[in-house]
Order: C-alpha cells, then sequence, then structure tokens
C-alpha cells in the first residue's frame, strides 16, 4: 500500500506499507528535507493516520536523496520575518508544530525507527534523537549546529539531552560540531552504524522484527518506557508494576505465556 502527501506535484512525503511495517520518506531532497511547514503537515497527518492504523506494528522514517533531514526550513522561516510583529507569532507557532510532531512520535503506539544517512542536523538530529531507534550509514554526521548562524538549537536540545551525556550535550550545542556515525552509536543516539548500501535492508530486518511482537504488549511497553524516565525511581517501580498486573490480564499475553510453557507458536488475536 502507499500513500502520498503532496506539495505542487511532487510528494512531499511517501508512505509505503509492506504487512505491518510502513516506512514514511520524507522527499524534499532538494531542500535537503528540511522540516518546511509543509513537510511538518505531512509527517502530522501520517503519524495520526498511523496511530489508528492497527495493521501497522512497525515505522521507518527514511530521507530521499543525500541526506535524512537539515532542520527547519530557513528561507521559510526568513520569509516569516515579513509579518507586522517581526515573525514572532509565526515562530511561536512553527515550533510548537514541531514539538506536537516529535510527540506525537514517541506517543505513537508503533516503535519508530530512524533510516539515517548522509547528514542530520538541528531540528533533523532532533527528530533522530525522537524516535525510539536509530540505524545510520557509515559516514552519517550529527550535529545541532544552530548555534553557527546565532540560532541556539533549544528545541532540539530537549531530545538530544535525553539521548546522551549532559557534558556532550552541552559541547555538540554550544560548538555547532558535527559528530561522525560511530561516536553518535558510541554516545547512544543512534543504535548502530552499517553500511550504506545495507542501511534500508537492516532497517526492514529490524521493523519486521519488532512487527513480530505482540502489537498490544509493545504499545503498552512503549507507553510505560517514556512514563518511567520521567519519575523517580521509586515512583517509576510502583507506576510498572501496576502496568505489569494489567498487561498479564490481556487474553493474549496468557495465550503468549501459555504457548512458551507448552512449546508451541502463540495464537495471537492481535
Amino acid at each position: 500500500m502507499a500513500h502520498s502527501q503532496r506539495e505542487g506535484n511532487m510528494a512531499i512525503l511517501e508512505r509505503n506499507d509492506t504487512g505491518a511495517v510502513a516506512r514514511l520518506t520524507m522527499n524534499a531532497p532538494e531542500r535537503l528535507n528540511a522540516l518546511s511547514d509543509e513537510m511538518l503537515a505531512a509527517l502530522q497527518g501520517e503519524l495520526d493516520a498511523l496511530r489508528q492504523d492497527r495493521s501497522i506494528r512497525a515505522v521507518i522514517l527514511a530521507g530521499a536523496g543525500k541526506a535524512f533531514c537539515a532542520g527547519h526550513d530557513l528561507k521559510q522561516m526568513t520569509q516569516g520575518r515579513q509579518a507586522s510583529d517581526g515573525g514572532l507569532s509565526y515562530f511561536q507557532d512553527l515550533f510548537d508544530r514541531c514539538a506536537k510532531m516529535m510527540m506525537s512520535i514517541q506517543t505513537l503506539p508503533q516503535p519508530v525507527i530512524a533510516q539515517t544517512h548522509g547528514i542530520a542536523t538541528a531540528a533533523g538530529c532532533q527528530l533522530v534523537a525522537t524516535c525510539d531507534l536509530a540505524l545510520a550509514a557509515e559516514g552519517t554526521r550529527f550535529g545541532v549546529n544552530g548555534v553557527n548562524i546565532g540560532l541556539f538549537c533549544s528545541t532540539p536540545m530537549v531530545a538530544l539531552s535525553r539521548n546522551i551525556p549532559r557534558k556532550l550535550a552541552f559541547e555538540m550545542l554550544t560548538t555547532g560540531e558535527f559528530i561522525a556515525a560511530d561516536r553518535a552509536a558510541a554516545l547512544g543516539l543512534i543504535n548502530r552504524v552499517v553500511p550504506e548500501a545495507q542501511l534500508e535492508q537492516d532497517a526492514t530486518a529490524l521493523a519486521e522484527h519488532l512487527a513480530e511482537k505482540l502489537g498490544s504488549a509493545v504499545k503498552i511497553g512503549k507507553e510505560a518506557f517514556y512514563q518511567q524516565l520521567q519519575m523517580p525511581t521509586e515512583q517509576a517501580y510502583a507506576y510498572t508494576a501496576e502496568v505489569m498486573a494489567q498487561n498479564m490480564l490481556h487474553r493474549d499475553t496468557e495465550e503468549g505465556i501459555n504457548a512458551f510453557i507448552e512449546k508451541r507458536p502463540p495464537n495471537w488475536q492481535q
């Protein structure tokens, strides 16, 4: 199945479903897949649709052309300055919309894998940090380099500082320097680095592996994962104990346990 969001005659975001895996491809290569107003709207629309799509159990997010995503569309942002308030209302709305889209990834029931190559900069790096998992082709570079043009990457900082150690996040934010894919993997920004020729294949294999799991259990676990991260340890244990107790009451969980005991494949309904 294929869907697309169009900008003029071009599909700015392509969606292709294969089995239980949906692949979203940002398709504005001439702008390095910048998070323009149109791209943000297209991503939000597909994420909202995926939230209701129980046939999809894993999502891959990729970029067409030579880069994954170069962050916000600076030319479009500059045009926003023409308003009587100097662009303040537009900028506030832009960053609110971007934050909503990022949060939609983490509240999506399905795991989202960033398939990265080329560069992932500023809000593009934020997008990688926001996804649940990330693979990178060899040679990919990551940066939050807005400081180089006088715009500190404050919103990308939220996701970045929740992925890597704070001093290293601060160094990236204040120096504006890129880090290589192997460094990004060592810091925990991405899961692993793969040869560029294998990137799509490996991302698909990971997505298909996730899609084999019980969808309702993954949904429960993903929500709990992000909730408990915000809690003190004692509260996190109390919360997750209740989550597990409720999970145990699910019919398919009972079937999965029985199948394991009986050494047979589970007959899951979801």
